[in-house]
């Protein structure tokens, strides 16, 4: 259960904790556990997140975050300084990294805590020693845990956003990803969508900024009109994509911040694995959701670069007719009761998904 919503307005005499995470939504929608028990422990404190700014609605949206604190550097880099004003943190919390690169900048503001992990290169840093093969949410968690805050990294869900969804009932499809490496074979999405289409479903593609042409691409092959594919110009409002989401019948989607959005919101999910374990990124292991990895005989956590510029190859083993199948065993998604209100479509029978046989 989502705590009351915090006021988006400072107050001055409120003491302030800080939080560096200065990446994108899934990383954001991941950090939800641990943010959400720093909430409890520190119910009057106000809880700054330093992150780029695009974040700050989906942040407020969390229920746990008061307000964003700009910061951000190109790619998944560290912000070298945050713009702090004021009298120093209470406490300062690393989620971003390891180590001096996210240590020092929050060190620069002179918190009277810091949480961090323990790194050979900051002996002063007194923090539980980091892990590599460890969830991203649970990764959180036991640091807080470390330092005397229970975490639950199961603790993921946020509330639906209050207003109408812009394809209730429909399949969301999202064929993008920050790299190539993540980003699962176009024709093959458009396989999908295609047979999800011709077997009586609405299919919604979604595209983040500059992600138009490829969905497009998806569409046409797809035999979809130009009015399924949403956003690409520009990312979708947070509030928008969450509505979608919410009240869709299920989201297929690759290694990205979509399918956070999914495992946060408990809408029914397939999610494509390829450079990276399900182990370390993938959504909980309930029905509502399947991960589809195919590591062969390299079974480890990261067997491949998540940053790299082609396909990676446990990703091209993933075939149409493996997500299809994957599709229609999910169970329905769970009807709330602004669902009803806001007129969302009943889902499609799962059971109705044609499967092709290549």
């Amino acid at each position: 259960m989502t705590p009351p919503r915090p006021s988006p307005h400072p107050r001055a005499d409120r003491p302030r904790i800080l939080v560096l995470r200065a990446l994108g939504l899934g990383d954001l929608l991941t950090a939800v556990p641990a943010l959400r028990a720093l909430r409890t422990a520190y119910p009057q404190h106000e809880l700054v997140l330093a992150a780029p700014g695009r974040l700050a609605e989906a942040a407020v949206a969390t229920g746990v975050v008061d307000r964003v604190l700009p910061a951000s550097a190109p790619g998944r880099g560290v912000p070298r300084r945050i713009d702090w004003a004021g009298p120093p943190p209470a406490v300062a919390v690393d989620l971003h990294g390891n180590g001096p690169a996210s240590h020092l900048p929050l060190l620069a503001l002179r918190p009277v805590r810091l949480f961090a992990y323990a790194h050979p290169a900051m002996p002063r840093v007194l923090g539980p020693v980091w892990r590599e093969d460890e969830h991203e949410r649970s990764r959180w968690c036991r640091l807080l845990t470390w330092y005397g805050i229970p975490a639950d990294p199961d603790d993921l869900r946020i509330d639906a956003p209050p207003g109408p969804s812009p394809a209730p009932g429909a399949v969301v499809v999202h064929p993008g990803a920050d790299a190539a490496a993540r980003r699962w074979p176009p024709e093959r999405f458009a396989a999908v969508a295609h047979a999800l289409h011709r077997a009586g479903h609405r299919v919604v593609l979604t595209a983040g900024a500059g992600e138009g042409p490829l969905a497009r691409q998806v569409a046409v092959q797809a035999g979809l009109p130009p009015s399924a594919v949403l956003g690409g110009s520009a990312d979708l409002p947070f509030g928008e994509l969450a509505a979608l989401v919410a009240r869709a019948r299920a989201v297929i989607v690759g290694d990205t911040g979509l399918a956070h959005l999914a495992s946060a919101l408990g809408t029914p999910s397939v999610v494509l694995f390829g450079p990276v374990a399900p182990r370390l990124w993938g959504p909980p292991r309930v029905p509502r959701h399947r991960a589809l990895w195919h590591p062969g005989h390299l079974d480890r956590a990261r067997p491949g670069d998540a940053h790299g510029g082609q396909p990676d190859e446990r990703l091209l083993r993933i075939t149409a007719a493996e997500v299809l199948t994957a599709v229609a065993r999910l169970p329905e998604p769970v009807r709330r009761p602004e669902d009803v209100r806001l007129g969302a479509r009943p889902a499609a029978a799962p059971g109705s998904v044609p499967v092709p046989v290549s």
